[in-house]
């Protein structure tokens, strides 16, 4: 206890390099264990870009493809789903929810997802979240739009605004269907996955864009001019038809079933079905599988954290050691006064551990604080669910391995400050 006493008063006598060295040590750690707590909610983040959906069924191509095509709308999908599987499928015994899903059409370079109202009511991310709206509500007649939040955003869109779909994914549009433009209905919250990139309207307006339904589009037209829009959502059947139509084909659909045991006997039968090549894959499965493949940004990740703290605990050993030569007239004090050299080599490893432990304190204060202030902004911009959660077992086995590398750096110091006691020929016979 005189040990830690002497060791707190001398880095008291010494505060401003010591508090340098503890602050150094602090973001170390809050950098760390950061990095690491980002590392793993990004990974099951990513598990859950899209939840609660227990099959995506589409035309059959690679697991990986199917899910880079419909979840993220990366790439395309080589064939469709005809609408008569889908109604087959869709009406099989445990089934609770269907939601087509029709891509191919961008406004932008972003892409265009026709779908039904399902899509909003059923739709999961992150754990198990639903789709919530910042502005307006979902669309309620044929030519009505609704907008992820990023859509919104960078493209300046508000409620009331009318935009063109263009046929053609991405930034290769071929043709835009100015004559039959969409209006803005509704804005979605921020939710840190493709949905936030995504221009959402009816399914059977997909097919009216492109001359399927041109009458139909009058039709609705009509209706939207004698109506007032208050959208209390007491439509009937003929109002959910006119949405969804009667498409000759789709991307793809998600399945959501009553009970998991129904999952993998509608998967296998969906992968055996004979009127049609199609795949099924469970998109959490797939998107591990997916994470596997990019696992080398998590090796870089834990790297880079490692490194920042190897390099903290080099600055306290270079400031341990640079104080040296200054306390040589302390150290001879305290000889004189019958410490013994071994004294003084506890002494100075005190001092590296009371500087590593408090480091590791202040910079898990600093960790929470972070975590606290920036959950809301990963979540919305980056798609990543911060569990700000107690610390665990991994996360305090790597402030024990700072501890005790701590301890190891400061037994540099403490033996040439041994050697120093020796060498000032104070040396106390035992």
């Amino acid at each position: 206890m005189l040990l830690i006493k002497l060791a707190t008063k001398s880095l008291l006598n010494r505060k401003a390099s010591a508090l340098l060295t503890l602050f150094t040590i602090a973001i170390s750690v809050m950098l760390l264990m950061s990095i690491e707590r980002v590392r793993v909610d990004a990974k099951s983040s990513f598990s859950n870009t899209i939840s609660g959906t227990d099959l995506i069924v589409g035309a059959r191509t690679g697991d990986i493809q199917l899910l880079l095509s419909s979840v993220f709308r990366i790439g395309h999908a080589n064939n469709g789903v005809s609408w008569k599987s889908y109604q087959y499928i869709s009406g099989q015994r445990g089934v609770k929810w269907a939601i087509p899903m029709s891509l191919g059409d961008s406004h932008k370079g972003l892409a265009v997802l026709g779908t039904n109202k399902d899509y909003f009511e059923h739709y999961r991310f992150a754990k198990k979240q639903s789709l919530s709206f910042s502005q307006g509500h979902e669309f309620n007649h044929l030519f009505e739009v609704v907008l992820g939040a990023e859509v919104a955003s960078s493209l300046g869109y508000q409620l009331g605004d009318e935009v063109v779909i263009a046929h053609g994914m991405g930034n290769t549009s071929f043709h835009n269907h100015d004559d039959n433009p969409f209006k803005v209905v509704g804005i979605l919250n921020p939710t840190g996955t493709p949905v936030d990139k995504t221009l959402h309207i009816p399914l059977a307006a997909i097919e009216a864009i492109h001359g399927g339904h041109a009458h139909q589009h009058e039709a609705v037209q009509a209706d939207a001019n004698d109506h007032d829009h208050d959208h209390d959502h007491d439509h009937d059947q003929h109002d959910d038809v006119d949405l969804i139509g009667t498409p000759k084909q789709i991307t793809a659909f998600l399945l959501g079933f009553d009970s998991p045991l129904y999952t993998l006997q509608v998967r296998r039968n969906i992968n055996q079905y004979k009127d049609e090549a199609l795949l099924a894959i469970m998109p959490g499965v797939t998107l591990r599988e997916l994470w596997e493949m990019l696992s080398i940004v998590e090796k870089i990740l834990l790297l880079f954290s490692i490194v920042v703290v190897l390099i903290s605990l080099l600055g306290m050993l270079t400031s341990l050691l640079s104080s040296l030569n200054q306390r040589r007239r302390e150290l001879a004090i305290l000889r004189s006064v019958g410490a013994r050299p071994w004294h003084i080599f506890t002494l100075i490893s005190v001092e590296s551990l009371l500087i590593t432990g408090l480091g590791c304190i202040v910079g898990i204060a600093l960790f929470y604080a972070l975590m606290l202030l920036g959950a809301d902004y990963l979540q919305s911009h980056a798609g990543i669910s911060l569990n700000i959660a107690l610390l665990s077992s991994y996360e305090l086995m790597l402030l024990a391995a700072i501890m005790v590398a701590g301890f190891i750096v400061g037994l540099i110091p403490a033996t040439r400050a041994y050697f120093y006691s020796l060498a000032d020929g104070m040396s106390i016979k035992i």
